[in-house]
C-alpha cells in the first residue's frame, strides 16, 4: 500500500506510552492504575503503587519528552 505513510518505528513500550497519552489527551481516563504503572515501569520509571495516576501520567509525559529529544 504505497498511499499509506510509513509509521515511525519505536519500541513497543514507547508506543504503549504514546497510545496512553493520546487517549488521555483525547479525554479518556485510565480505568486501571496498574496498567499505567506497568507502562511507566516499562519506560524505566520507578513507580509506587501509592502514587496517584495523574502524577504517573505526567512522569510518563516527561519520559517521552526525553525520548523524543534523544531521537
Amino acid at each position: 500500500m504505497d498511499w499509506v505513510a510509513p509509521r515511525k518505528l519505536c519500541p513497543p513500550e514507547v508506543q504503549c506510552a504514546l497510545d496512553l497519552i493520546a487517549a488521555v489527551d483525547a479525554g479518556g481516563l485510565p480505568l486501571h492504575p496498574g496498567k499505567v504503572n506497568q507502562i511507566a515501569r516499562a519506560l524505566g520509571l520507578e513507580v509506587s503503587t501509592k502514587d496517584k495516576v495523574d502524577v504517573t501520567i505526567e512522569r510518563i509525559r516527561q519520559a517521552l519528552g526525553r525520548t523524543d529529544d534523544s531521537a
